[in-house]
This record gives structure tokens, sequence and C-alpha cells, in this order.
């Protein structure tokens, strides 16, 4: 089941991101990355009463893959200017 929650929310970081890099374009890495933890605490799929404990208990795990996700999408832009 843990498994099943991390893999959901390294789509969801990814999803995230896109959404983030799409709508923020030119604001700070900052912004950009508070809105895609907003969004992936806010879609982790659990009960709405547990989604604030899951969040703070995989804290840690959600900041690495959306920096994973931030990471790709830079790597996919460099690849897509050159």
């Amino acid at each position: 089941m843990l498994e099943k929650l991390k893999s959901n929310i390294n789509e969801l970081a990814k999803q995230a991101v896109y959404l983030a890099e799409n709508t923020l374009i030119g604001d700070s890495y900052e912004k950009k990355r508070e809105m895609a933890l907003e969004f992936v605490v806010s879609n982790i799929p659990v009960c709405a009463p547990f989604k604030k404990i899951v969040a703070k208990i995989l804290a840690k795990f959600i900041d690495e893959a959306i920096d994973i996700a931030f990471e790709c999408a830079k790597s996919l832009i460099k690849d897509v200017e050159q």
C-alpha cells in the first residue's frame, strides 16, 4: 500500500511541476515549488481528514519527488533548446 502511495505521489509531482512551470512562467523556483507542493498534498489519494497527516509523514519523500520532477523538467527543456 505504501509503495502504491509513493508511486501516486511521484506521478502527482510530475503533474504538479508541469502545471507550475506552465502556469507561473517567469516566476521564481520557490513559487513554482510551493505551488507544486500544494498540488501534490491536495491530491494525495487518501481520505481528506488524513491528507495532512500523510503529508507530514511523507514530507521528505514528497519534497524529493518534486525536486526530481523539476530536475527532469529542466533536462527536457535543455534537450529541446539544443
